[in-house]
């Protein structure tokens, strides 16, 4: 039995990287502009920010619904935790969600990711100062996970998402997909133990319908016959869009840990990404783990998100955070991260869970 399983996983193994050199191995032209609700390749969660978006084999908290919904099967406790991340120009990021952990399930999660683009002057070319009226925009996704641990080493877990956008009176919105897998092998690992060894992620994010603006706003009079007299000019008519697709994104990830004892723990960190709209890249990062037992631990991060991209302004990241063991089985859980975002500036993410 113990052969079967050994060969069963370096089957998967293989897969995963003929799968993964399939996808990054040929030349790919760059799509940038060709995908809408682009907030969907904003990483949530500030811990897997910090590691500069290297996550999709670490992320086993309840982050894991945006960076791999199987990392959700490897939660000890259930969990809420929200994310506030003031984004570039005055844009507003933020994500909610709860995790709830049944033993004879599997793991259950819902999850809000929010986008508010802030209030703009309504302006037209007979008024480009600005008409007096206001309009807003903004963005969501809500997402309903499910992940199991089939074997001690072995996760899966699936997402449902329902994304909307609205600008001022027109909206789209689309049905998506995530799916991923995470596993723990025992290669690499400096105790033997299949915890300490090395992790492999995999998820494809976003696969769902096209997008597709209606509204109001569309409405136009249009003058059907403009050399003809009558009241054609008033004939009601609508300018019709095209659809447009999601950031489709997909993942493969490693992570092992060098340093392994009581108290200590380092863990260096790659994913290689494949995203529709650009072109491939590759996310790393590090974090050092500080136990103290009964009491929780100290996390430092830090990482480089975007390695190989074509004009690429994004830069190192780093962070930090804390896990604090309370009382009843409690806990309290906090994250920062830096990231900088090159012309565009720099960008703070900040987190907080709560174990239950």
């Amino acid at each position: 039995m113990k052969g079967k399983k050994t060969s069963a996983l370096l089957l998967f193994i293989t897969a995963l990287l003929v799968l993964s050199f399939c996808s990054t191995g040929f030349a790919q032209k760059s799509r940038v502009g060709t995908a809408t609700a682009n907030f969907l390749e904003i990483g949530m969660g500030s811990a897997g920010s910090a590691m500069g978006d290297a996550f999709v084999s670490l992320a086993t908290d309840l982050s894991a619904i945006y960076w791999n919904p199987a990392g959700l099967g490897y939660m000890e406790q259930s969990e809420a935790q929200f994310t506030i991340q003031p984004w570039v120009v005055d844009i507003n990021t933020t994500f909610s969600g709860v995790g709830i952990v049944l033993p004879a399930v599997g793991t259950l999660a819902l999850g809000i990711t929010q986008v508010g683009y802030g209030e703009m002057d309504v302006t037209n070319m007979a008024m480009q100062d600005g008409t007096g009226e206001k309009f807003s925009s903004n963005d969501l996704a809500a997402s309903f996970s499910y992940s199991r641990r089939l074997a001690q080493w072995f996760s899966f877990g699936a997402s449902l998402k329902y994304v909307n956008s609205k600008i001022w009176h027109t909206s789209a919105s689309a049905v998506a997909v995530d799916l991923g897998v995470l596993l723990n092998t025992h290669f690499f690992s400096p105790t033997g133990e299949k915890g300490d060894g090395m992790s492999i992620g995999m998820s494809i994010a976003n696969y769902g319908t096209r997008m597709k603006y209606d509204g109001m706003a569309l409405l136009n009079p249009i003058d059907i016959e403009p050399d003809e007299a009558g009241n054609y000019q008033w004939a009601a008519g609508q300018y019709r869009l095209e659809g447009w697709e999601l950031p489709l994104i997909f993942r493969v990830g490693l992570a092992i840990h060098p340093i392994v004892t009581s108290n200590h723990r380092l863990t260096l960190a790659a994913d290689a990404l494949h995203p529709n709209n650009n072109t491939e890249s590759v996310n790393a990062g590090a974090q050092y783990t500080f136990k103290i037992p009964a009491y929780g631990s100290f996390y430092l991060r830090g990482g480089y998100k975007a390695l190989f991209m074509e004009d690429s302004e994004y830069g190192p990241t780093f962070g930090g955070g804390v896990l604090i063991r309370l009382m009843n089985n409690f806990g309290m859980r906090l994250d920062y991260c830096y990231k900088d975002i090159g012309l565009l500036g720099n960008v703070h993410s900040y987190s907080f869970g709560f174990l239950f």
